[in-house]
């Protein structure tokens, strides 16, 4: 007797060959056996393909390992449990309608496997370019997230609807019902949306990066993020501001990171009883103090004024740096020298005066030159 003609004596025997929902009991068994077998051997693979691809992205300088080993990572065991039993369901008869149905459970599984799958290359990838372009290009940071949200939402909203049209829903019914549900959410979520779309311009027209020192009306500080609603920046005292975007597009925004050089005015005012040539040699004595000075253009020094308070100055120079703190050791400097020189040739500020009515008549030229000698006197008290 051959191995046939006992292993079909066994089945008799043991009755594995009587029938159990259409199929031969030892057809179920078999079927059983492999989808576990099958099951173990996809799970191995997965660990077996995250594994080498761990060490070779170790050894490598190519990306593509950690790209494997992100995509063997995300594979769920639900997918590789569909995967087994649509492979062992292939040889057990099923009604037809059961044999659709397990079709469109295989197909499901693997849209949404599929969907897990591409939001791990669009994430990987956007991360990359973020990571190759942050101090080159600022600006295409907050760019490529954005874009990342989106692409990941318009993939799941694919699948969705496709998990939905193998369902049998009537897909296209949906979608008129949700454009018109969206007209009636985007006109109740205006300002959201607003903020949405605002951001987007920020992102393209770049009128600030991420690291830029802005100054938005009374508030200013250094970007930290941009974000889909709003703007966070870092304001000098230390707390974070957040800004609409909306706002900010509707503002005037002074971004100071990109100032190339820095334009400084300042004036003072000498006393009325200045001699003329004192006030003549001045100007060219102001030019001569700021233009001793590095990283300095000199524009102008003029008598500008004479008000009733004194002879009005004014300084106009340029530093050819955005750095405030430079600008203020020069400005600290040119107060330094103008100084010494007033005092050396005895030159005084203008100091206010106050007429009452009824006094008797005020000598203006005495009285002017006793309150500059008496604030030229009076020590100086630090701010």
């Amino acid at each position: 007797m051959g191995f046939p003609s006992l292993l079909q004596a066994a089945i008799e025997r043991t009755q594995l060959d009587r029938q159990v929902f259409g199929n031969r009991l030892y057809i179920w068994i078999l079927a059983l056996a492999f989808f576990f077998a099958v099951y173990f051997l996809l799970r191995l693979l997965r660990r077996v393909v995250e594994t080498r691809a761990k060490k070779r992205a170790a050894d490598w300088r190519s990306d593509w390992p950690t790209v494997v080993e992100k995509l063997a990572a995300t594979t769920s065991g639900w997918f590789l449990l569909s995967v087994a039993a649509y492979l062992a369901a292939r040889s057990i008869d099923f009604p037809l309608k059961g044999e659709a149905n397990l079709r469109m459970i295989a197909k499901l599984a693997l849209l949404i496997q599929s969907a897990q799958w591409a939001g791990v290359l669009v994430s990987f990838f956007a991360k990359r370019w973020i990571d190759r372009r942050a101090k080159s290009d600022p600006g295409s940071v907050a760019l490529i997230s954005i874009l990342g949200y989106v692409g990941r939402a318009l993939l799941w909203t694919v699948v969705v609807l496709l998990v939905l049209e193998n369902l049998g829903v009537q897909v296209t019914a949906l979608v008129t019902g949700l454009g018109i549900g969206g007209v009636a959410v985007a006109l109740a979520a205006q300002n959201i949306l607003g903020d949405l779309f605002a951001s987007l311009s920020i992102v393209v027209d770049r009128p600030f990066l991420l690291g830029d020192f802005i100054v938005v009306g009374a508030d200013m500080g250094t970007v930290e993020k941009i974000g889909l609603k709003t703007t966070r920046v870092r304001a000098l005292s230390g707390e974070q501001i957040s800004f609409p975007n909306s706002d900010l597009l509707q503002s005037r925004i002074r971004n100071t990171t990109r100032q190339f050089e820095r334009r400084v005015v300042f004036n003072f005012s000498l006393a009325l009883t200045t001699p003329p040539d004192r006030l003549v040699a001045l100007s060219a004595k102001l030019r001569q103090i700021v233009e001793r000075r590095e990283r300095v253009r000199f524009d102008r020094a003029h008598f500008q004024s004479l008000t009733e308070n004194g002879c009005r100055f004014e300084v106009v120079y340029f530093v050819t740096s955005p750095d405030f703190n430079l600008y203020m050791d020069i400005q600290q400097q040119i107060n330094l020298d103008l100084l010494e020189h007033l005092n050396a040739n005895g030159l005084s500020f203008a100091t206010s005066l106050v007429a009452v009515q009824g006094d008797p008549k005020v000598d203006v030229k005495k009285a002017a030159a006793g309150a500059s000698s008496a604030a030229a006197d009076k020590p100086t008290e630090k701010a």
